[in-house]
């Protein structure tokens, strides 16, 4: 949901009178504008101000029986008003964590990795190791298949312990090896 649409939502909402009229169409049959104002004690010029209001974000809706405009609750619409705020508050952490988590890796990759990208050495805590792991993996290709030569190359650019670094591929399961052929698993399968 548009952001500009839910907080036109909450001001909409943030009326007593609105909200009075709205646990009316709740609890009881539809009901008219003037049985409406009646109930809460106004006049009609004021339902029917109310009414267009709530008529704009959605949370009622009328249907005219002859001469008479009869008005019902949309509790679908309202239901999805009301979480969609929750929704958005939802992501914005989320991207926030995202965020927070990016740098850590930046972070960690800045204190183990030299200007020309190769390792510094490998980090004994098993959280920066796996960082480090996967920005040593991320070039490699889904799907294709490596001989254990290409992958030592490929090791090499970084540290000159490939051996080490690909047994660690291959225990955190990033690569799966089967007859000395080397293949990338998906990200999800990669060790966490």
């Amino acid at each position: 949901m548009q952001l500009n649409k839910l907080v036109n939502f909450h001001k909409v909402m943030g009326d007593q009178t609105r909200i009075r009229l709205l646990v009316l169409l709740s609890s009881e049959q539809p009901l008219s504008g003037q049985e409406l104002a009646e109930r809460l004690g106004v006049k009609p010029p004021t339902i029917s101000h109310h009414i267009s209001k709530l008529k704009e974000v959605s949370v009622i809706y009328e249907r005219r029986e002859k001469n008479t405009i009869f008005y019902f609750l949309n509790e679908k619409s309202l239901k999805q008003h009301t979480e969609a705020l929750f929704i958005v508050l939802n992501r914005s952490r989320k991207e926030e964590e995202a965020m927070e988590l990016q740098k850590e890796k930046d972070q960690i990759l800045q204190n183990f990795l030299l200007p020309n990208g190769m390792l510094k050495t490998i980090p004994a805590q098993r959280k920066k190791k796996l960082i480090i792991f996967e920005h040593i993996a991320k070039n490699l290709e889904i799907g294709r298949k490596y001989t254990e030569k290409e992958i030592n190359e490929h090791i090499k650019q970084f540290h000159e312990d490939y051996a080490t670094i690909r047994r660690e591929f291959i225990i955190n399961h990033y690569m799966y090896r089967e007859n000395a052929i080397y293949e990338l698993n998906p990200k999800e399968m990669w060790a966490k």
